[in-house]
């Protein structure tokens, strides 16, 4: 099976050369996307050299940050166009273990049709979380689920393995989510098509360099998008029964 594992990145000069070290150490045939931002920093230049020195990784210089939504679309349209058969999507910031992308992918190559890295299920674990922050994790998840009904545990998790088809199936570039709301808005259509979702045990291991993305604006976006899917299907369902 041909494997692209893409990940996108914005001001990630200090993560950038070890997580593409260890990615390409744990997944030596699969290829590499970067999708970088316009990064201030130089990111896009680091993963150049490193690109030259391991091979099988490109960079695409984005003019912009437009968002991880518009920088997963991106991505997605390469390697099905590429004619991937399973496309992978990790966080460049080390807070997902590269070494944990081969299970990912075997699940894919069985009988997964997506497969997550998930934090919430048995054996999952995010150790240096304050309480404060995991409970708000842990509670959206657990409101994304009740939505959604997708039975997913860890619905906003970003460390994850595709069919290359499945993406085509869900016509993720119709996708409308910016940021991290990606990531539910494709699980639920995932779930919506019927396809088999599998979650692996993963430890989340918060960034030690660099800083985070998350802000207040993409829950906000994230509790919308879920609120508004979650009761218009009610009301479909509701409307279909009348």
């Amino acid at each position: 099976m041909r494997v692209q594992i893409c990940t996108p990145t914005y001001i990630e000069a200090e993560n950038i050369e070890e997580f593409l070290r260890r990615a390409r150490a744990a997944v030596p045939d699969a290829d590499i996307l970067v999708l970088d931002d316009n990064s201030p920093d130089g990111t896009a230049d680091i993963a150049e050299r490193v690109g030259i020195e391991l091979g099988q990784i490109d960079v695409l210089r984005r003019p912009e940050k437009r968002g991880l939504g518009a920088a997963y679309r991106a991505g997605f349209a390469i390697g099905i166009a590429r004619g991937y058969d399973v496309i992978c999507q990790v966080d460049a910031d080390l807070s997902h273990d590269p070494e944990v992308l081969p299970d990912l992918i075997a699940a894919v190559a069985g009988d997964a049709d997506l497969a997550i890295g998930s934090r919430y299920v048995p054996g999952g674990a995010i150790p240096h979380w304050p309480k404060r922050r995991l409970a708000l994790s842990k509670y959206g998840n657990m409101y994304a689920r009740f939505m959604l009904r997708t039975g997913v545990r860890d619905t906003s998790a970003g460390f994850r393995a595709y069919r290359a088809d499945l993406l085509q199936a869900i016509d993720f570039s119709h996708t409308r989510a910016k940021g991290y709301g990606f990531q539910l808005e494709t699980t639920y259509r995932v779930a919506r098509v019927g396809a088999r979702i599998v979650e692996i045990p993963i430890t989340f291991t918060d960034r030690v360099r660099g800083y985070s993305k998350m802000s207040g604006s993409v829950i906000v976006e994230e509790m919308a998008l879920m609120t508004w899917w979650g009761l218009r299907d009610r009301l479909r369902r509701k409307r279909s029964r009348a």
